[in-house]
């Protein structure tokens, strides 16, 4: 098939085409209480980043501040994001999840555990193998982009946040 890797060697617009495909998959699942995926996204990168400011999510969303600033208004309101007072700028708030905010984030966890545990057994032990291996490769490019952070389509440098997957 064309495009596939030969001989170990990467075919990097593969690569790209498999997690894509991976993605649309895998990430989506049924909706948590009626969130869209914008309100789903800040949930976990507030699980993953711990709290911060409005100005540090907009990196990691990157939607118009705007945008998401309604979004976390609803999210406080539905009880799922807290704000409080930033200890380093008084003017500044820091946002947070609330326990049901982490609720919502632990129960998507746990969807995608056992969905991908459907999947995976599916496979042969061997590429079982290969997916433990390419688990830590995939791990190392995520510490790598940390280390080394992209460029956002505006131009600005966008550092994703990471801990464990939500």
């Amino acid at each position: 098939m064309a495009g596939d890797s030969v001989g170990g060697v990467l075919d990097v617009d593969r690569l790209v085409t498999v997690i894509e495909d991976f993605n649309t998959v895998f990430i989506r699942l049924a909706s948590v209480q009626k969130l869209n995926f914008s309100a789903l996204s800040v949930l976990h990168s507030l699980s993953r980043g711990g709290p911060m400011r409005l100005t540090d999510l907009l990196v990691t969303e990157q939607i118009k501040q705007p945008a998401l600033t309604t979004l976390v208004s609803k999210l406080e309101a539905a009880g799922l994001v807290s704000r409080r007072p930033d200890p380093g700028d008084g003017r500044a708030a820091l946002l947070s999840l609330t326990a049901a905010g982490e609720m919502v984030v632990q129960s998507r966890h746990a969807d995608r555990v056992a969905k991908l545990g459907r999947l995976t057994g599916r496979l042969d032990e061997h590429e079982r193998a290969v997916l433990a291996d390419a688990q830590e490769v995939l791990s190392r490019l995520v510490a790598i982009a940390c280390d080394a952070p992209a460029e956002s389509p505006g131009g600005s440098r966008v550092r994703p946040h990471v801990g464990r997957m939500t």
